[in-house]
């Protein structure tokens, strides 16, 4: 691979190839070591393309593996762009600070006074749902609505509208469970309160004053760069190019779907480690709102999925036995993104993947790359528990039911768990049914095997939990499916 080496209009190393260089501070940062590492470790786990960036004394350094289509060969380069799912929930979560600055929404106000169209099947229950409660994924709603509005700028509008028929996955305040369809909702609330669509708020507002070339929102406007194809495949091979580059309705878009390289996305986290000022000194946020984003509003019974220890305003939270850090992961079909910041040491790493074992890749390279760079240790990998404890699944044999999703709890003959997962109704195509051995960690915590290389390392975490209201919960990918029989 040639290399590709230039500064960028905001000072930063942009490398592609075996190029290694000590920045203006004198700290010597090893590129050279790190382009193999990655090139060894995407290989390894068979994913077709990576690109990683890495602040580092105030200086952003990228690096490119790999094709973008493995179809076309074409080589990923650092001005690439991937699908970045979920992660798109904290640029709408900074969206919604900006409204606050201004004076033009107040986070602990009901949703329905300032969007009154805004409802849940539960009357009651909708008016307990505030702002900072859909930021923190408190609100009870649910993830997997993936309603499509139509491809007209109507369309968070529509999607709000057909979201009123939606049961909630649990009462607002009664447990964290991560909701994707309130992050829809506030997409709409950005749109009414500043008279642009989603897509030019993130432009106008994120994109432009943080001179973030590279991140939109739309297919029409990511076609204007090398972009990333979705890969899907069966573990332990590299995957093929998936049928659809992306399935996903533009209505969803608040809660899953920015379009990014990873520099650009490191440049957005460089905001946030910064007290919300961009790279030229313009205030993009005040110092109190990105304080009020990284501060804890609630624990999480999943702290596996993410490895998150609790969640902010926005953004996942975590403790590396002292040393605090914030991010987000996504997933879009076949492409998968991870974010980590380290305010005490001023780093951010972007990682953003095509497909294959995304996780285990992510896994191996953020435990030595944030080792180094920052001092953390990361958790070893989730499993079951070592030696074996014997847990009985009777308590948990049943069905849980909530939008798009149907899992079954079984007691196979020799005793043990199985989980099936299944996508129904709006989310029925977006993956086969999941079936799933279930392994005792605690009295409450399983280790599923089965889900795939993309959605854990080896074991996936399934957590029983009883919610504040007495309601009987499975957590699967942090999202609480309450219990609707036993079978």
């Amino acid at each position: 691979m040639s290399n590709n080496v230039n500064w960028d209009t905001n000072g930063d190393w942009k490398v592609q190839g075996d190029w290694g260089t000590t920045d203006s501070t004198g700290r010597e940062f090893a590129l050279a070591r790190w382009q193999q590492r990655l090139d060894e470790l995407r290989a390894a786990h068979h994913v077709p393309g990576a690109a990683l960036a890495i602040l580092v004394d105030g200086k952003v350094y990228e690096i490119a593996s790999g094709v973008l289509h493995r179809g076309t060969g074409v080589p990923v380069t650092t001005d690439s762009v991937f699908l970045c799912g979920s992660i798109a929930k904290v640029y709408t979560a900074t969206l919604i600070m900006r409204l606050v600055d201004e004076g033009k929404l107040d986070l602990d106000a009901p949703v329905v006074e300032v969007l009154p169209e805004f409802a849940t099947p539960d009357e009651e229950a909708t008016q307990q749902i505030t702002v900072r409660r859909l930021l923190s994924h408190t609100g009870g709603v649910t993830n997997d609505f993936n309603y499509d509005g139509g491809r007209g700028d109507n369309c968070l509008a529509e999607y709000v509208r057909a979201a009123r028929e939606v049961a909630l996955d649990c009462k607002p305040g009664t447990a964290m469970s991560y909701g994707s369809l309130g992050y829809v909702v506030l997409g709409r609330v950005i749109e009414v309160l500043t008279g642009k669509t989603f897509d030019e708020a993130v432009r106008d507002l994120l994109a432009v004053p943080l001179g973030l070339d590279h991140l939109v929102t739309l297919p029409e406007q990511a076609l204007r760069f090398r972009t990333a194809m979705s890969h899907l495949g069966a573990p332990g091979q590299y995957p093929d190019p998936a049928p659809e580059w992306d399935i996903m309705p533009r209505s969803v878009a608040p809660a899953a779907r920015v379009i990014s390289t990873a520099g650009d996305m490191v440049r957005f986290a460089r905001m946030h480690l910064e007290g919300g000022r961009a790279a030229d000194g313009t205030t993009v946020l005040s110092a109190e709102s990105v304080a009020a984003m990284q501060h804890r509003a609630i624990d999480v019974p999943d702290k596996w999925t993410v490895s998150a220890d609790g969640w902010g305003l926005g953004w996942t939270l975590y403790d590396w036995n002292g040393i605090k850090g914030f991010g987000h992961d996504g997933a879009a079909i076949g492409q998968y993104g991870y974010l980590r910041a380290i305010p005490e040491a001023g780093v951010a790493v972007a990682l953003l993947t095509n497909g294959g074992g995304a996780r285990q890749l992510y896994a191996a390279l953020f435990r030595e790359l944030l080792a180094e760079l920052a001092g953390v240790r990361m958790p070893d990998p989730f499993g079951p528990a070592v030696p074996p404890v014997p847990v009985d699944i009777a308590p948990f044999v049943g069905t849980y039911q909530r939008a798009g999703v149907v899992i079954t709890v079984s007691k196979q003959d020799d005793g043990s768990g199985h989980m099936l997962y299944e996508f129904v109704d709006d989310m029925k195509d977006m993956s086969p049914p999941l079936s799933m051995e279930l392994t005792p960690v605690s009295e409450t915590v399983f280790a599923a095997s089965g889900a795939g290389p993309s959605f854990s390392e080896d074991y996936m975490p399934i957590v029983f939990a009883t919610l504040a209201d007495g309601t009987e919960a499975c957590y699967v990918g942090m999202r609480a499916t309450p219990k609707q029989a036993t079978n």
